[in-house]
């Protein structure tokens, strides 16, 4: 954590313990380890806390312990104390002990937090803030109280990282509102997270949460300082670094009030869906849409936050009974593009509709991912080898992009072909029609060896 106190006594055994046998020990043991690390950090107590009046702050040590559950499972890479899960989980209880009792004394202070720079679909860097392990612990357990509370009070179009919402559930919402609107404004907010202002932030923390200690480490936590890559610090007075477990519900909290409740105060009359800081607006008309974008440039900007002069913009939902010109037919919205596309109706005809599929960005990333793996390549693995290798990147591709307008996908899944015949004709030594052959015998007797097989069920060729 990077304050520890050097004679602070964190793991102190339990005053007045009963005394175990040899049987009663070995029964412990059996337990899973789990449930012993919850009881180990449940029974150290000090002084201070036999006098709890003398603690600044009440926060149960279960609520620590759900926190860490939660961390755990969501892995996650290590932050400026080098400190990972793994040797986190070697000595836990001491370390959520002194987590639990630093926060309740309100000693507790944060880690600066690790800045890495991630490659965007676009080429471009993200920058991601990674704060240590245990300081996900400390937010998640913050997150956990006032999330329960947000979510009572939160637009129901407003999807982004929130229990029982999803992407393909803002998707649907966008793809039936696009028929029925025949304009879309495309918000883009330039370096959302990097921009937001803590004092506005701070502000809509309190209407929701009168805890002093809630408060007090999300203050903490907003100003924790970056460190760069080779050590330099950099302070913030602004912005909530993407990484953090707490920034998503931050920045739903932040929308919520700048955008969202105003958008239904001011524009009922134009729904939108919004996954964090991506959003769209429906409109009637074109005129409409003009002034739409030009009223959330303006309401934004009052936030402290400005609209991407570029990606933001307004689209013609184009189809067979929407046939006026515009410069923009499509737009982009969580990794698919919609815009004109052919379908066929009920009846069997062919027709013109807006919809979503897959986008080329997110296409291009795919095929990306495929070369770095250099499948044809790896000869001396078998072909099940590969497949346990790839499947799970390639079956949340499948899950995720095949939901819409599936043959848009078709590339991805004829880019995997192509490399699983290139490795057979170098593991086999077979020319490239005779492994072909092969490639389809295999996919019949074995439909589901590879993820992307279920999209040439039913398919009379390879």
């Amino acid at each position: 954590m990077g304050n520890t106190h050097k004679n602070e006594r964190t793991n102190v055994s339990p005053r007045g313990g009963i005394s175990r046998s040899s049987e009663e020990t070995s029964v412990i043991e059996a337990e899973p380890r789990a449930d012993i690390n919850q009881r180990c950090l449940m029974s150290q107590p000090t002084g201070n806390e036999l006098n709890s009046h003398q603690k600044s702050f009440v926060i149960p040590k279960e609520l620590i312990w759900n926190a860490y559950k939660r961390v755990r499972d969501n892995h996650g890479a290590h932050g400026v104390d080098k400190m990972s899960l793994r040797q986190l989980e070697r000595n836990l209880p001491r370390h959520l002990y002194k987590l639990w009792n630093r926060m309740s004394s309100g000693s507790y202070h944060p880690s600066p937090v690790r800045l890495v720079e991630i490659p965007k679909k676009d080429g471009k860097l993200r920058p991601l803030g990674i704060p240590t392990v245990l300081d996900r612990v400390a937010q998640t357990a913050v997150k956990i109280i006032l999330e329960e509370k947000l979510e009572k009070v939160f637009h129901p179009d407003s999807f982004g990282y929130r229990p029982g919402k999803s992407s393909h559930q803002a998707i649907a919402k966008t793809r039936q509102r696009s028929w029925n609107y025949d304009w879309v404004v495309d918000l883009d907010i330039q370096s959302f997270f990097d921009n937001l202002n803590h004092e506005l932030l701070m502000k809509a923390v309190k209407v929701h949460s009168d805890s002093k200690w809630i408060n007090l480490y999300i203050q903490r936590w907003l100003k924790a300082p970056l460190e760069k890559q080779d050590g330099t610090l950099k302070i913030r007075d602004k912005g909530t670094p993407q990484g953090g477990s707490i920034s998503p519900l931050l920045a739903n909290l932040f929308l919520h009030y700048a955008f969202d409740l105003w958008m239904v105060r001011k524009y009922p009359q134009c729904p939108f869906e919004r996954y964090a800081d991506d959003m769209v607006v429906h409109c009637k008309t074109q005129d409409q849409a003009y002034r739409m974008k030009e009223a959330i440039e303006s309401r934004l900007r009052e936030c402290c936050l400005t609209l991407h002069p570029v990606k933001t913009r307004i689209v013609y939902c184009k189809d067979s009974n929407r046939r006026d010109k515009h410069i923009h037919h499509s737009f982009d919205f969580q990794g698919y593009t919609f815009k004109p596309r052919g379908a066929i109706n009920p009846r069997g005809q062919c027709f013109i509709s807006f919809l979503p599929g897959v986008s080329r960005a997110s296409l291009k990333h795919m095929r990306e991912q495929i070369r770095v793996w250099k499948l044809h390549r790896r000869s001396s693995e078998s072909l099940s080898e590969l497949s346990e290798n790839i499947n799970p990147v390639v079956r949340g591709w499948v899950n995720y992009y095949g939901r819409y307008y599936r043959s848009s996908l078709y590339i991805i899944v004829n880019a995997l072909d192509e490399r699983i015949v290139k490795w057979t004709m170098r593991k086999l030594r077979m020319p490239r029609g005779a492994a072909w052959r092969r490639v389809k015998s295999i996919r019949e007797q074995q439909p589901n060896l590879f993820a992307h097989w279920i999209f040439r069920q039913g398919q009379a060729t390879g």
